[in-house]
């Protein structure tokens, strides 16, 4: 199965093992742009950058279904998700870690552990 990264974050070692592939540099810019909101906007401006997430994720298909893992503002998700999920064959899912606490140079630091992926 093949994941698209549609989020800020490099994909984990974990997540690349599992099946998630990165967009190219160019298109992980982009996304960035598209994820990151410095103020409140207008439900349609915030399909129009859901669309563009879209579009850009429907270039990795290669006529194949493909998953799509996003995350990010809350708020945001619930608008990408749906302007997925509406392309035929694009379904998105949201990975699932746990936070784990250890010791590292005598302080107890967290690390996220991936543990799979939510598909919805």
């Amino acid at each position: 199965m093949r994941i698209l990264n549609l989020t800020q974050h490099d994909a984990t070692p974990e997540q690349i093992e599992a099946g998630v592939i990165e967009p190219s540099d160019k298109d992980k810019q982009r996304i960035k742009e598209l994820l990151t909101f410095n103020e409140i906007e207008d439900s349609i401006r915030m399909i129009a950058r859901a669309e563009d997430l879209r579009t850009i994720a429907a270039r990795y298909m290669e006529g194949q279904a493909l998953y799509v893992m996003i995350g990010g503002a809350p708020f945001f998700m619930s608008t990408l998700q749906t302007v997925i999920t509406k392309m035929p064959r694009m379904y998105a899912c949201y990975a699932f870690s746990t936070r784990d606490s250890i010791e590292k140079d005598g302080k107890k630091i967290s690390v996220f552990k991936h543990k799979g992926f939510y598909y919805v």
